[in-house]
């Protein structure tokens, strides 16, 4: 089924003023934002304060010794009390409209905080920001390798991150009666198990104009519930400690997709079993013939042995029947067995760390169940590979899903690493777990069909990867010590460039 939301934000045009320069560091580096402006006197100011300055100077040089002269000095005081009251009310007028404007916006920026119909938060970025500052200054181009290698600053920095305020629909999603429930530390209603939080250190590195992903939170009642977060990325540092993020709510959305996808695969259950079926009954009505005929050919072999006088030469000619049956069911074992290999499907170029991340996908909710937290740590610039998609990301899930349950009796966090780089020429991909280890017995068997370690398991599960991996002209092992974890890798190689010429001559 197609996937609506992703857990991580695609690549997207900056607006103008926001991306990298020449040095590769994000332009909102170089700006420290607006600060506030001093008030600065205008001309009218100027010419009005000059004008009642020389109407008060010439008062001052009037002295009244008679009739004429004091009507004039009255006049001129008259003169610039007016002047004043006028000035005095156009500032009051001035400071008036100010106020009413000043209102104005407040009230919309409440209706549009308040009122928009989806929840909002007002939050404070700048701990991360100075981190990814810092990083990029020493040189670390690639966050989320550096902080798959990592886990524990990347914890500190979600903890570093406060909610300064919420609106009242993120009261209502979350089930929180008062904001205080929610305002604080990120760490408080984002979950270990989060899976995007690395990502919005990503944009900020890169410059992003805006950030869209998939995650879950933990609302008041402790439960998860998916939402689809996106949000404006500033264009400068002052701009970080005022991040607005919108979220909306896509738990019961993911449900439907859910339920959705249960009745495809409900119904591509049942067309295998019909087609298995089929296939059974072919398989039987093929092996039949010719066990029939090992059977009677070999009863007659029998009979021309147990004769008076045994007939060597017929009983030689019935055990050769004997061997042509047995052949032809050989046969049609073999063609069964090819036609169901795990052969790789449609071979096309793909990105590995993109492989990566649907298989990921597919799995959020098993690993957020078991607690897991996965780290991704991709090379930038891997070269495509030739692969079969759903093989590969079948192998992936499988290993994932048994990292994860590596380590479902341990406490503490539970970090799952997978890591895919250039190695001579292949790309290879490794699945790391800090679960109990697998001692050296358990290795020698582990990828053997039927083999498992678990109560009830079938044990096909890292036989059909090893199938899927060799399929592909690769290799799968294990590198493990008791008490150490287990580290899963696979090669694959790489895509040949489709501008060459491999024409065979």
């Amino acid at each position: 089924m197609r996937q609506v939301f992703t857990l991580w934000p695609t690549d997207s045009a900056n607006l103008a003023g926001q991306g990298l320069d020449s040095a590769g560091m994000p332009l909102w580096s170089r700006r420290s934002g607006q600060v506030m402006r001093p008030v600065r006197w205008t001309r009218a100011d100027g010419f009005m304060i000059a004008i009642v300055t020389a109407l008060v100077a010439a008062l001052a040089l009037i002295v009244p010794v008679d009739l004429v002269s004091t009507i004039a000095a009255l006049a001129l005081a008259i003169l610039a009390i007016g002047l004043a009251v006028a000035g005095l009310l156009h500032h009051r007028r001035t400071v008036t409209a100010l106020h009413l404007r000043l209102e104005e916006n407040r009230r919309w920026n409440e209706t549009i905080f308040n009122r928009t119909g989806i929840a909002l938060w007002r939050e404070d970025w700048s701990v991360a920001r100075d981190e990814v500052l810092r990083l990029l200054q020493d040189g670390v181009r690639d966050m989320q390798g550096y902080f798959a290698a990592h886990p524990d600053e990347l914890r500190a920095l979600r903890k570093a991150v406060i909610i300064k305020d919420v609106n009242s629909f993120a009261l209502l999603r979350a089930g929180a009666t008062d904001k205080t429930e929610l305002t604080g530390s990120l760490d408080r209603i984002l979950p270990d198990t989060d899976q995007t939080f690395v990502q919005w250190l990503v944009a900020f590195a890169r410059g992003d104009s805006v950030y869209r992903s998939e995650t879950h939170l933990t609302d008041a009642n402790g439960n998860a519930v998916d939402t689809l977060f996106t949000a404006g990325l500033p264009t400068d540092m002052r701009g970080f400690e005022d991040i607005l993020v919108s979220d909306l709510d896509i738990t019961e959305y993911k449900a439907t997709q859910e339920r959705l996808a249960k009745a495809e695969l409900d119904v591509a259950r049942a067309a295998r079993v019909t087609t298995m079926g089929a296939l059974s009954a072919s398989i039987a009505h093929e092996v039949n013939s010719p066990l029939a005929a090992i059977i009677s050919n070999a009863e007659a072999s029998m009979r021309w042995i147990r004769r008076e006088r045994p007939d060597v030469e017929e009983a030689a000619v019935a055990l050769r029947n004997v061997v042509d049956a047995a052949s032809r069911a050989k046969a049609v074992v073999e063609r069964t067995r090819a036609f169901l290999s795990n052969s790789p499907g449609t071979m096309e170029r793909h990105d590995v760390a993109r492989l990566i991340q649907e298989a990921i996908l597919l799995i959020e909710r098993e690993l957020r169940a078991s607690g897991v937290s996965i780290h991704i740590d991709a090379t930038p610039g891997l070269p495509p590979v030739m692969a079969d998609a759903v093989n590969i990301q079948q192998v992936i899930v499988n290993l994932a899903l048994n990292a994860a349950q590596a380590m479902r009796d341990l406490d503490g966090p539970r970090d799952v690493k997978i890591a895919a780089w250039l190695d001579e020429g292949r790309v290879q991909v490794s699945v790391r777990d800090h679960g109990h280890g697998i001692d050296k017995e358990t290795q020698k068997s582990i990828f053997d069909p039927f083999f498992s370690t678990k109560p009830g398991g079938m044990g096909m599960r890292l036989a059909i990867c090893r199938t899927c991996i060799a399929s592909h002209g690769g290799r799968l092992w294990v590198n493990s010590r008791p008490g150490d974890g287990a580290i899963f890798r696979f090669d694959l190689q790489t895509a040949p460039d489709p501008d060459e010429d491999h024409t065979l001559v």
